[in-house]
């Protein structure tokens, strides 16, 4: 024998197309139930749907939260729901669930594949170098605004920040530049000892750092070592809001925080290239010897007709050059730093590698037009 059916329970039931109707209790009681049987009945399709509820005889929050689920499941499947009956304090309830209801999460981007991924990528590489060009040229017009009042100048941050970048790198440009002239000598050694040329591996070693190498590396060094120290040192000033605060209270952060590292480094890096120059002969004058038997007086006097003042110049012109590269773009990304010490980490990874990428750029380019000056 079967139970009879229950006249009060809640159900939803469809008059004709385009017209559904609920009834019965919408309470807590019979949530599982009717829960159950909306999930398994089937969508009622697109377009225009009213939904009746003046046969509705209770209604508390369980039920209205089932009822404004199954309104937002038909709306999302494209249905334009119209209500129609529903008491005023049942209206109320389901109006102040969707209020407290959060909003819809929006479905992740899909992932860009092939020309599109490469496009995306080259677009927002032309949009950060636009970014930084601009950097650049603001920079540029505080400069030009501080060397008319140099009084202005934080002439204390200018030095201290030479000593961090210049002094305590000296070890490290020394080393590298030491080993480097050690490695050219040595890759000379082999070839000139065929053709009996031993006295030649002076020019080899002093052209290749006094005119290309020793600013190159120097520059490389400090990008990884300043470079990187200026983005995490603004970027944790992002972080913490202190750059706000200066724009708050109508500091410039350029001046502050910019200037005296441009100067430092353009007076820093080329200091740090003679010395790496200096080096870098001493290790080729070690091996020079140790190799070839050639002794460092020869070596020196080689150099000497070797090497001429113009070679030099041109490559020491080079450093504050690679010493603009190296600041506009360590501080640049430390400006763009936004959120967390995770973005930190992020633009100062990104310093290191856009600095050493756009000095080997700009190297190339020196050159280039060193070969069409003919100099």
């Amino acid at each position: 024998m079967h139970a009879a059916p229950d006249s009060d329970a809640a159900g939803l039931e469809q008059v004709d197309a385009g017209t559904w109707r609920c009834h019965g209790r919408w309470t807590v009681d019979g949530v599982d139930r009717l829960s159950r049987e909306l999930e398994r009945r089937a969508a009622p399709g697109s377009g225009r749907l009213m939904l009746q509820g003046e046969a509705i005889l209770a209604m508390d929050t369980a039920g209205a939260w089932l009822l404004h689920s199954l309104l937002e499941r038909w709306r999302n499947q494209g249905c334009r729901v119209v209500t129609a009956g529903f008491a005023d304090h049942h209206l109320d309830l389901l109006t102040r669930l969707e209020e407290l209801a959060e909003p819809p999460v929006p479905a992740p981007p899909k992932p860009l594949r092939g020309l599109h991924r490469i496009g995306k990528s080259s677009l927002d590489a032309l949009q950060e170098l636009f970014e930084l060009l601009s950097f650049a040229g603001e920079t540029f017009l505080v400069l030009l605004q501080a060397l008319a009042r140099p009084w202005r100048i934080r002439w204390k941050a200018v030095l201290a920040d030479m000593e961090n970048a210049g002094m305590r790198a000296l070890g490290i440009v020394g080393l590298l530049s030491f080993l480097m002239g050690v490695v050219i000598a040595y890759q000379g050694a082999v070839q000139l000892r065929l053709y009996g040329a031993n006295i030649y591996v002076a020019d080899l070693v002093g052209l290749s750092m006094l005119r290309e190498l020793a600013p190159l590396l120097a520059a490389i060094i400090v990008a990884g070592r300043t470079g990187s120290a200026y983005t995490a040192q603004i970027g944790t000033m992002q972080v913490t809001e202190e750059v706000a605060a200066l724009r708050t209270i109508g500091i410039s952060p350029f001046e502050l925080l910019v200037l005296p590292k441009v100067i430092s480094l353009c007076l820093a890096l080329p200091l740090l290239s003679v010395f790496a120059d200096v080096m870098g002969v001493l290790g080729g004058m070690v091996m020079a010897k140790l190799q070839l038997g050639l002794g460092f007086v020869p070596f020196l006097d080689r150099l000497n007709e070797a090497v001429t003042l113009r070679s030099f110049l041109l490559g020491l012109g080079k450093a504050p050059v690679f010493a603009l590269i190296v600041v506009l773009v360590g501080c640049f990304q430390g400006f763009k730093v936004a959120g967390s010490a995770a973005s930190v980490g992020h633009h100062t990874t990104l310093s290191v590698v856009q600095s050493i990428f756009l000095v080997i750029v700009a190297d190339a380019w020196f050159s280039i037009l060193f070969s069409w000056l003919n100099i």
